[in-house]
C-alpha cells in the first residue's frame, strides 16, 4: 500500500476544496491504492499555517512529518480571482525538499464557476522550484464544484465522466508513485550548495 497526502489548499473552514480532497481520498482507498491509515488530508482551512514560517509555525511540524513519509501528493488548489489562493501558495513557502523532493504530485484545480485552470498553470510554473515536487502530466479541474460529489453516486452524465477521469488520474498517480520510489532513494539530497532550485 502507498502513502498519499492530499492538501486542501483553501483557507476557508468547511471549504469545497476540503470536500474534493476527502472525495479523492475515499477514491484512492476504494481503488485499492491506499488504506485508511496511509491516506490523509491536510486541510489548510481547518489547520491554517501562519503567513511565513517562524519559530511558532502552528501545525507545520505535524504536516511535515506526514509529508516526509508520503509516496505521493494530491494538491487541491481553489481558484480565487483567477489565481491560486494564498493558503496553498503559503504552503509551498514552508515545503522543502526534505518533505517533497522527487515525489509525484497530482494537481487539482477547483472553481465555483467554469474556471479552475489558472491555479494549475500557476503552481506548475513556480511551486516546485525549491521543494522539487514532480507534477505528473495529468491534472484535474473540478468546475461548478458546489454541484459535484454531494451524493454517493454521480448526479448526472457530466459528473459520471468526471468521476471516471478522476479514477484514471489517480491510477496514473499511483503508477508514478511506484516508479519514483527507487529514483528518490538514489538521489543525494544532502548537498547544501544545491539546496534550492535554479
Amino acid at each position: 500500500m502507498l502513502n498519499f497526502v492530499l492538501v486542501a489548499g483553501s483557507s476557508r473552514n468547511n471549504s469545497q476544496s476540503g470536500k474534493v480532497a476527502r472525495f479523492l481520498r475515499q477514491r484512492l482507498i476504494e481503488l485499492g491504492h491506499s488504506s485508511l491509515e496511509l491516506c490523509t488530508v491536510i486541510d489548510l482551512g481547518l489547520g491554517p499555517l501562519p503567513l511565513w514560517p517562524s519559530d511558532d509555525s502552528g501545525p507545520w511540524g505535524q504536516y511535515a512529518e506526514r509529508l516526509q513519509v508520503a509516496d505521493a501528493l494530491v494538491i487541491v488548489a481553489p481558484e480565487w480571482n483567477g489565481m491560486a489562493c494564498p493558503a496553498i501558495k503559503n504552503f509551498f513557502i514552508y515545503a522543502s525538499k526534505a518533505e517533497l523532493a522527487h515525489k509525484p504530485g497530482l494537481l487539482v484545480g477547483v472553481s465555483a464557476g467554469v474556471g479552475g485552470a489558472y491555479p494549475i498553470s500557476e503552481l506548475r510554473a513556480s511551486s516546485y522550484k525549491n521543494c522539487r515536487l514532480c507534477y505528473i502530466p495529468e491534472h484535474l479541474i473540478i468546475r461548478q464544484v458546489e454541484q459535484q460529489f454531494n451524493q454517493a453516486s454521480a448526479a448526472n452524465h457530466d459528473e459520471q465522466q468526471l468521476r471516471a477521469r478522476i479514477d484514471y488520474a489517480l491510477d496514473v498517480l499511483q503508477k508514478y508513485s511506484i516508479a519514483l520510489r527507487p529514483l528518490r532513494a538514489s538521489i543525494d539530497l544532502s548537498q547544501a550548495e544545491f539546496a534550492n532550485g535554479m
